[in-house]
């Protein structure tokens, strides 16, 4: 029997997929758990144009974020940090800091989740940060961390 995945299935397949399935397991299974519906004619063509829609939509976030990578990758942002005396900061510079530092300077919204960083910055200096622009594409920009007078 052909079903269609409405949700991923561990050892079966990934949501949009049409696959051949035993008829108890379909309807055991798969239907009553709403994980797949019957591969009709009609449901295997509105998958199909629906797994184009969506490969498409990948494709133009794809492209975005490599438009993305060109303008960020090496870019340097200063931001001024209140110290303790020296060259230890009162706090840290977390990912939402730099997320409105990138959105204030370099008009670009980055989610604060997508920002990485190897080490919490709690001291002046300068920090390599990676930016998760899509699941292959990375940026990595540079924070200068500086006293605020």
């Amino acid at each position: 029997m052909k079903v269609i995945l409405t949700q991923d299935v561990p050892k079966l397949g990934r949501k949009g997929e049409v696959k051949e399935v035993s008829v108890g397991y379909a309807r055991n299974f798969l239907f009553p758990k709403h994980l797949a519906i019957e591969g009709t004619v009609q449901n295997v063509k509105d998958a199909e144009v629906k797994m184009e829609r969506t490969e498409k939509k990948k494709e133009k976030e794809k492209d975005q974020a490599l438009q993305i990578k060109t303008k960020l990758d090496g870019q340097r942002l200063v931001i001024a940090e209140k110290t303790g005396g020296g060259t230890k900061l009162f706090g840290a510079v977390t990912n939402k800091e730099i997320a409105a530092s990138i959105k204030s300077t370099l008009n670009f919204d980055i989610d604060k989740k997508k920002i990485e960083i190897k080490e919490s910055i709690k001291h002046l200096g300068e920090y390599p940060v990676k930016l998760k622009l899509y699941p292959e594409i990375q940026a990595e920009i540079i924070i200068e961390v500086v006293a605020k007078s």
